[in-house]
C-alpha cells in the first residue's frame, strides 16, 4: 500500500485516515471534473500567453488535460478517495501522463480560486438548462391555455368559492410564474458569469497574469475586482437556491391543485394511468404521486437555501473550508429543479385530462356570482357598498330556502330592488360573469385570448 504522502515539509505525518475521508470531496466534486479541465485549459494558456511557461509547455498541459477529458468521459480516469478532490485528482493524472510540466500547471493559482471558477463555469451551464425546462413548462401550459379559453373552472379564495373564471386565465397564471422564475435566473445568471480566476488564495499573485486573458477564453462577461471577494463570495450561489427555491414554489403550488382537482370531492381533472400510481390493497385507488413528490422535494430545496444562508453569515475573510458544503446542495438543487420541472411538464402534457362538464357543475352550483349581482346594481346607479350589504341579504335568505341565486323569480328579484329587470339572469350566468370581467388581466374571454398570443409570442422569442 502506498504511503499517504504529507501536504508538504511542514508537516511530519500524515492524516489519520478517517480526517483524509472526512477532509475530501471527490466523492461530489468530481462533477466538477470536465468543468476544473475547461478552468485548467485557459489558465494554461493564459500561462503561456504572459511567457510565465513557454508555449510548449501550454500546449503539452492543454493536450494532456484534454486527454484527461477523453479518458473521464471514457470511464477509464475513476478518482478515488486518494485524490481528496477533483483538482488534485487531475493535476495529478496529468502530471502521469506528461512529467514534470504538469506540475507548472498549478502556478499562479489556488485552489480557492480554481473551484470557484468551475462552481460558476457549472452553475452557469445548468442555469441556461434549467431556463430551457421552464420553457418547456411554459409551451404546454399554452397549448392547454389555447384549448379552454372557454373552459370555465371555480375560482377560490381562501379555498371558499370566488367567482368562476376562465381555465385558461388559470393555467396563465403559472405561465405568468414560470416567466418571473426565467428571468429571475437570467438575472442571477449576470453574476454567477464573473471569473475569480487568478485571484489566488486571497491576495492575487505575483507573477504577471493577464485574468482578463483567461476571463474571455472562457466567456466571462468581467472579473472580480477584489481578490478577496473573488475567493469568497458566494452570493451568486445563494441567489441560484432562492430562484431555484422559488421555481419549486410555483411548481409546489400547481401541484397542490392538481391534487385537489384529482380527489373524489372535486373531479376536475381525471389523472392517466402514466403519471399515477396505485395502492398496494386498495384497487379502487389512482395516487398523484408526480405531484406529492413535487410538493414533497420543494422543502429539500429550501433545506439547501436555508444551510447556504447559514454557512455564509458567520465565514470571516477570505476562504473557509466551510465553503466546501456548497456544492452537494447546488448540485441537488440543480437535479431536483431539473426533474420537477420536467415531471410536471410530463402531466400537465399528457398525465392528467380536464372535465369540462364536471366544471360546468361545479361552477352552476354555488353564489360565486353574488359579486355580479352587486355590479348589476350599482350599474343601475345604486352604490356599491349598497349593494353589496342588499347581495348579502340575498345569499342568506337564498341559503335558507334551500335555493341558489339563478333560482329566484323576477318577482323576488324585483321584490329585492325594482332596479332588477329580466337580464338579471343573463348577467349572472357563469359564462357571462367570466366574459364580463375584460379589463386589462382579467379573466374575460376576449382578455385571455390576447394574453395567450401576447404569451406565445414572449415564450417563443426569447
Amino acid at each position: 500500500m502506498t504511503k499517504k504522502q504529507t501536504w508538504s515539509q511542514r508537516f511530519e505525518t500524515a492524516l489519520h485516515p478517517a480526517i483524509a475521508r472526512f477532509n475530501a470531496s471527490i466523492s461530489f466534486d468530481i462533477e466538477l471534473i470536465e468543468y476544473d479541465i475547461t478552468g485548467s485549459q485557459a489558465h494554461a494558456q493564459m500561462l503561456a500567453h504572459t511567457g510565465i511557461i513557454s508555449p510548449e509547455e501550454g500546449e503539452q498541459l492543454v493536450t494532456g488535460l484534454e486527454q484527461i477529458r477523453q479518458e473521464y468521459r471514457e470511464g477509464k480516469f475513476q478518482p478515488g478517495i486518494d485524490a481528496e478532490d477533483v483538482h488534485f485528482a487531475v493535476e495529478k493524472r496529468l502530471t502521469e501522463i506528461i512529467g514534470d510540466v504538469g506540475k507548472k500547471l498549478h502556478t499562479a493559482r489556488s485552489r480557492n480560486d480554481q473551484v470557484g471558477t468551475d462552481t460558476r463555469l457549472y452553475l452557469r451551464g445548468q442555469i441556461q438548462q434549467i431556463r430551457q425546462y421552464l420553457r418547456e413548462f411554459q409551451k404546454v401550459l399554452l397549448d392547454i391555455a389555447e384549448k379552454n379559453v372557454e373552459t370555465l373552472i371555480p375560482g377560490y379564495t381562501h379555498l371558499q368559492r370566488a367567482q368562476p373564471l376562465s381555465l385558461a386565465h388559470h393555467l396563465l397564471a403559472y405561465l405568468q410564474m414560470a416567466q418571473r422564475d426565467w428571468e429571475r435566473l437570467g438575472d442571477v445568471y449576470k453574476r454567477v458569469n464573473i471569473s475569480p480566476l487568478g485571484c489566488g488564495a486571497l491576495a492575487g499573485t505575483t507573477f504577471p497574469i493577464d485574468r482578463h486573458y483567461t476571463a474571455k477564453l472562457l466567456h466571462f462577461d468581467s472579473i472580480y475586482a477584489n481578490s478577496l471577494d473573488g475567493v469568497s463570495d458566494r452570493d451568486f450561489a445563494i441567489e441560484f437556491l432562492c430562484a431555484a427555491s422559488m421555481i419549486m414554489v410555483h411548481l409546489s403550488r400547481l401541484s397542490e391543485e392538481v391534487i385537489l382537482w384529482a380527489s373524489e370531492e372535486f373531479r376536475f381533472v381525471t389523472l392517466k394511468d402514466s403519471c399515477a400510481t396505485g395502492s398496494s390493497i386498495m384497487p379502487q385507488k389512482k395516487n398523484p404521486d408526480v405531484p406529492e413528490l413535487v410538493r414533497g422535494k420543494t422543502g429539500r430545496v429550501f433545506g439547501h437555501l436555508q444551510a447556504m444562508l447559514v454557512i455564509m453569515k458567520g465565514l470571516p475573510l477570505a476562504y473557509n473550508k466551510d465553503l466546501q458544503e456548497d456544492k452537494e446542495g447546488i448540485f441537488d438543487a440543480v437535479n431536483t429543479v431539473k426533474a420537477c420541472l420536467e415531471s410536471m411538464t410530463i402531466l400537465m402534457q399528457e398525465g392528467l385530462e380536464f372535465r369540462p362538464q364536471r366544471l360546468a357543475e361545479a361552477v352552476a352550483e354555488d353564489f360565486s356570482n353574488a359579486t355580479d349581482v352587486a355590479d348589476y346594481l350599482a350599474a343601475r346607479g345604486v352604490p356599491f357598498r349598497e349593494a353589496y350589504n342588499i347581495v348579502g341579504k340575498v345569499v342568506k335568505t337564498s341559503i335558507a330556502a334551500g335555493k341558489l341565486l339563478k333560482d329566484l323569480t323576477l318577482q323576488e328579484w324585483q321584490q329585492i330592488h325594482p332596479a332588477f329587470a329580466e337580464d338579471i339572469y343573463e348577467a349572472i350566468s357563469p359564462r357571462q360573469v367570466v366574459a364580463a370581467r375584460n379589463s386589462y388581466g382579467g379573466t374575460g374571454f376576449e382578455q385571455v385570448k390576447q394574453a395567450i398570443i401576447a404569451a406565445r409570442i414572449q415564450v417563443l422569442q426569447q
